[in-house]
């Protein structure tokens, strides 16, 4: 495993009651999960995290899922939560379940939203390329990066979501995520989760009906994994299934941690 980062990771905080935390995915950051914290906030302490090389956190070179999930457990200890609910999106599930495979003890409950603990084949090798090839220097506005950017990718809202990591400074524009370190370590980033001992407490997959990051053939390692895991698909939605479809994503979500 690689050196063990110090900083702490970005996080917010709102709402009061049983602490819930909120993991994004990649290329994402904490406000990706807004509309799932401020369902939440009601009823609950609500923490949402830039994880590292995303958002306002902290960059290096790493990003193994063991120190991924090191950085959750340093900021747990730094809020003196000893034990939490989690949901993760995408890469953020596999931090959220690495979490729970690590330190069982100190996850109560376990969301996983559209995504597998399972090796995934490259998928984000165009995007990555996209965003390394924008001239940064040459740019004065989003829409210049964005009409480079739809070469590589033609979906406009996946351009929208990619380029709210491009920042204007008095310098000029930068990226806030680590982009060269996610392309570096890409091979960490699509790993599945490996463990002798599984999580036994109660874990919630959820699927959106469109997306092929949940298939039937994961099933068996899901299984070893999270035997006490359950599943819900919602109709009609794809991987962004949380922001598709919110009221009935955010249904299953409290139903869950309600029980």
């Amino acid at each position: 495993m690689s050196e063990i980062s110090k900083p702490l990771l970005n996080f917010a905080i709102r709402g009061e009651g049983s602490p819930v935390l909120l993991i994004h995915g990649l290329f994402g950051s904490l406000e990706n999960l807004n509309m799932v914290a401020r369902e939440l906030e009601t009823s609950y302490q609500v923490i949402s995290v830039d994880v590292r090389n995303h958002g306002s956190s902290f960059h290096h070179k790493s990003m193994d899922y063991n120190d991924l999930a090191t950085d959750i457990f340093a900021l747990l200890d730094h809020l003196e939560i000893e034990k939490i609910a989690v949901l993760g999106h995408s890469m953020g599930g596999k931090i959220a379940m690495q979490c729970a495979l690590t330190s069982p003890q100190r996850i109560d409950k376990l969301i996983v939203a559209d995504i597998a603990p399972v090796l995934y084949p490259p998928h984000h090798n165009q995007i990555i390329e996209g965003l390394l090839s924008i001239d940064l220097s040459g740019i004065s506005n989003r829409q210049d990066a964005d009409k480079q950017l739809a070469k590589y990718v033609s979906e406009p809202g996946v351009r929208q979501f990619l380029l709210k990591n491009l920042v204007k400074g008095e310098q000029g524009f930068f990226w806030r995520a680590n982009i060269n370190a996610v392309n570096e370590d890409y091979q960490n980033i699509a790993k599945g989760q490996v463990s002798s001992t599984p999580y036994l407490g109660d874990t919630l997959f959820i699927k959106g009906s469109n997306s092929t990051y949940i298939l039937a053939e994961h099933k068996p390692t899901i299984a070893q994994l999270f035997p006490n895991s359950k599943g819900r698909i919602i109709q009609g939605t794809g991987h962004w299934l949380h922001a598709e479809k919110p009221a009935a994503f955010n249904k299953i979500v409290k139903d869950f941690l309600a029980k």
